[in-house]
């Protein structure tokens, strides 16, 4: 083998090899075992129909709808874990994820983790069994426009059958009630420069918005029950 051969052969080893370097810090980077659960990690802010600067870090829900149908087209893959870490972000957005999750026919467990603000809250709600951990924290507020509103009756009724849509989403996919959760949403005097509440873990167990304190390893064992349990009923079935 000529020495120019060699030199094409070690090149893309380099590249990759400096590329695994720049983007997680380390040459050998771990794989998991091939698993039947397939984890979803939405962090950041939920990226919707207008594009983020770049130096803020974003899901982009475009990409996690196809990885959805992807997940419950595939057999090999029985049960979905989603790690929350987020701000929250566009509504409509925030809503298509949730209910893209909640229509799964495969068991869904969620997790929040540092934070589930905002449109995070009906995201983390959609999954079968959703979890928090202690130090978490969730906000509930009003929705709100940013950028050029036309002043007009008809943007605010607009904006309150929004909101509606999500107060509905998560009181029926939680065990909260509407009459709390809008208290919640509209109580003054809890955030320093906005209307709501900033709910802590074991706080948004009590309210019924989740529903149990845990984190990785509780989830996980709940959702190789729930894997079992559909095992069962679909021999049942059968």
């Amino acid at each position: 083998m000529s020495s120019n051969e060699k030199t094409q052969e070690e090149e893309p080893k380099q590249s990759s090899l400096v590329e695994k370097i720049q983007q997680l810090g380390q040459s050998n980077v771990p794989t998991a075992p091939d698993s039947n659960i397939h984890v979803l990690s939405i962090i950041g802010q939920v990226e919707g129909h207008v594009q983020l600067p770049p130096q803020n870090k974003t899901t982009k829900y475009e990409h996690l709808l196809p990885q959805l149908i992807a997940i419950e087209q595939n057999p090999k893959i029985e049960g979905l874990i989603i790690l929350l870490n987020t701000v929250g972000g566009d509504v409509e957005a925030g809503l298509a994820l949730s209910e893209m999750i909640a229509s799964l026919s495969k068991p869904t467990v969620s997790v929040v983790l540092g934070g589930g603000h905002s449109i995070g809250v009906p995201i983390a709600v959609a999954a079968n069994t959703s979890y928090i951990v202690p130090s978490a924290t969730m906000t509930i507020h009003p929705i709100r426009l940013t950028g050029l509103v036309i002043g007009v009756p008809q943007t605010f009724e607009y904006l309150d059958k929004m909101q509606e849509r999500v107060i509905q989403f998560v009181t029926s996919h939680s065990n909260i009630s509407e009459e709390k959760f809008k208290s919640l949403m509209f109580e003054k005097g809890n955030l320093t420069r906005d209307i709501g509440t900033n709910v802590v873990g074991k706080d948004a167990v009590a309210y019924g918005l989740i529903d149990s304190v845990g984190g990785v390893k509780e989830a996980m064992e709940r959702l190789n029950e729930l894997i079992e349990l559909d095992k069962d009923s679909k021999g049942m079935i059968q």
